[in-house]
């Protein structure tokens, strides 16, 4: 089993990795104002030494405990009537929503908001900035995975699933590709669009502080995160934060410093209701 996730993952990531550069390449929605080889090098990078620290650091997978659980009969799910299918499509939606609710605790939290305000600082938006993301974040990412999991009682297919999901969904939603605006308008009702989460990495507090959706745009629809479009129109909005805007900041080893760098900034959640 091992085995066969880490192919699985691998060969879902390479694809949908590929399928978005090539269609960013060829179809993109906005200009860059910096190069590939001044981003890409660095956020590929960060996709190795986060692999690396969390086999060393959590050499335990999230389906690994789901199957422990599952033997265990450890979690909601576990204890539910109901087929294998059904435990499957619950599962997805339920992590979703733990992905979600980490995502705006990760905001409203200083401490957490500088381990996360690393994916925020890029200064461009593309594919390679939805895996960008500190190795704090992710160790700490997993922890609460394993909660999650353990919790729920969600079955091993479920996981490998949402994780599979969630890893193609963000490289998706971060991507710079052209979607027309009627497919775009149609597609946010089910899956979070790169249109709808770029308002997400704009420099404006209220915007940072919206969208937080990954996978399924439904919670911020329901829970009051939903933001239509950014104030500036996407060809006029600045992507990043306030901190961190000198090129140089998208170098591998200042982007590994930078929640121990400056103040935590005007990102809290709280500052969305005065915005």
């Amino acid at each position: 089993m091992p085995t066969d996730e880490a192919i699985i993952r691998l060969g879902a990531f390479l694809g949908v990795f590929i399928s978005m550069a090539l269609w960013e390449a060829t179809l993109p929605r906005l200009p860059r104002s910096h190069s590939r080889l001044m981003r890409w090098p660095s956020n590929v990078g960060i996709i190795a030494l986060d692999t690396a620290i969390v086999r060393i650091v959590l050499p335990a997978t999230a389906t690994g405990l789901a199957v422990i659980g599952a033997e265990r009969r450890w979690g909601l799910l576990n204890h539910l009537p109901m087929p294998g299918w059904a435990s499957v499509i619950a599962s997805v939606i339920l992590l979703d929503l733990a992905i979600y609710l980490q995502h705006v605790v990760f905001h409203a939290v200083p401490a957490l908001w500088r381990v996360h305000r690393m994916h925020h600082a890029d200064l461009d938006f593309d594919v390679t900035t939805g895996t960008r993301f500190h190795p704090i974040e992710i160790v700490l990412s997993m922890l609460i995975k394993f909660g999650a999991v353990a919790s729920l009682g969600t079955p091993a297919a479920g996981v490998l699933l949402f994780e599979v999901l969630l890893n193609a969904t963000s490289m998706f939603n971060h991507g710079n590709v052209h979607l027309p605006a009627g497919i775009d308008r149609w597609l946010r009702w089910f899956l979070v669009t790169p249109d709808m989460h770029r308002v997400h990495h704009s420099i404006v507090v209220a915007e940072t502080n919206s969208n937080f959706g990954f996978n399924l745009p439904w919670w911020d629809r329901l829970l009051g995160t939903y933001r239509d479009q950014p104030a500036a129109g996407h060809e006029g909005m600045t992507i990043g934060i306030e901190s961190f805007r000198e090129a140089r900041e998208l170098w591998l080893d200042r982007m590994l410093l930078q929640p121990f760098r400056g103040p935590a900034g005007a990102y809290a959640i709280n500052r969305r209701r005065a915005a």
